[in-house]
């Protein structure tokens, strides 16, 4: 554990701060306008909570009809956010995409991702018809979704996301006309519900879109580079340091981040906030060391009545409508009868 260190109690808040942050201070906090200023941005936002940010809205995008591309990032690692991003442009305006290289994210290295990410927020011919949005899913809301007493699947939290970054387009002024997502489960009831929720747009969900529509693989990048920005400038609430992203990537199979796991289990509260408690992998790690919790039920039964139940003063009638009902103990015990004829 040699590259991981406890902060102080008497540390400064400011030494706690990301070099990043304290480094380019005079960055806009509140506002993505190149690849330097978004770890800054992601820094001042609460990691326990979902982030969102829309870029500014070309003025093109709102005249012409436009595609919007779908895609995520991060859905299958232990650790870190899910990031959702969307990006649109005019139907006229794919030759744009095609120049700046998009690409499914995957195929392309950090580095050229980063460089592209920074070409569409920077370059006139970009920027001037190409927005983009993106949502960072925290692990603890993914967490939370999952275990909660009515459990929302990381397929339904995919899904809200999505819905929700193109309804906030919608709101911004784009003037959607065709959309484009790379699928969660099965393409046809992925595109039945968009289709349900956006009755007028021409929506084409598919497997691998990001490698087949460049208005998808646009998205895909803005996810994918957030994602791994997100992940550098982390900050542990429990006091944790960690150098050199000494977590890993993420993934289950990396040995880094299994290594991480293992060192990093608190008995009575488990892992760090990065973690996704939810899944496998880290449910696993925690049975063989954490301590068994036990959390008293609430009461489930039924109170018991130590009088009689109103209720059964109000028998129902017999067949000939006759009124049953039991005698008053009162006048069995004083022999009294009920008298209509004198």
């Amino acid at each position: 554990m040699e590259d991981i260190e406890i902060k102080q109690e008497n540390e400064s808040i400011l030494d706690s701060k990301p070099k990043i942050e304290q480094e380019e201070d005079h960055v806009d906090i509140d506002k993505i306008s190149s690849l330097k200023a978004l770890g800054p941005f992601i820094a001042a936002r609460e990691n326990s909570k979902n982030t969102v940010y829309l870029s500014d809205v070309p003025a093109i995008c709102k005249d012409q009809p436009c595609m919007l591309g779908v895609d995520e990032a991060g859905r299958g690692p232990v650790l870190g956010p899910m990031v959702y991003g969307i990006s649109y442009c005019p139907l006229n305006s794919k030759e744009a995409l095609v120049e700046l290289g998009c690409a499914d994210s995957k195929q392309l290295t950090e580095e050229k991702r980063d460089i592209i990410f920074n070409d569409m927020n920077t370059l006139e011919n970009a920027n001037s018809c190409i927005g983009w949005a993106v949502e960072i899913i925290s692990p603890n809301v993914i967490s939370n979704s999952m275990y909660r007493r009515s459990k929302c699947s990381l397929n339904e939290v995919s899904m809200d996301s999505a819905m929700g970054l193109i309804q906030r387009a919608i709101d911004a002024g784009v003037n959607i006309a065709e959309v484009y997502v790379d699928t969660v489960g099965p393409p046809e009831k992925y595109q039945e519900k968009l289709l349900k929720r956006f009755p007028n747009f021409k929506i084409t969900v598919a497997k691998k879109a990001d490698s087949t529509y460049p208005i998808v693989s646009a998205a895909s990048i803005c996810a994918k580079v957030t994602r791994d920005h997100a992940l550098k400038v982390w900050q542990f609430p429990e006091g944790l340091v960690i150098k050199d992203n000494a977590f890993g990537s993420g993934y289950p199979g990396d040995p880094v981040t299994k290594r991480f796991l293992t060192e990093n289990i608190d008995l009575v509260f488990g892992f760090p906030r990065l973690v996704r408690f939810s899944w496998s992998t880290a449910e696993n790690a925690l049975a063989d060391k954490a301590y068994e919790m036990e959390f008293d039920e609430p009461d489930t039964e039924k109170p018991k009545y130590a009088g009689t139940k109103l209720t059964k003063f109000f028998k129902g009638t017999t067949k000939t409508g006759e009124v049953k009902r039991e005698e008053c103990r009162f006048f069995k015990q004083c022999h009294l009868d009920n008298v209509t004829d004198f």
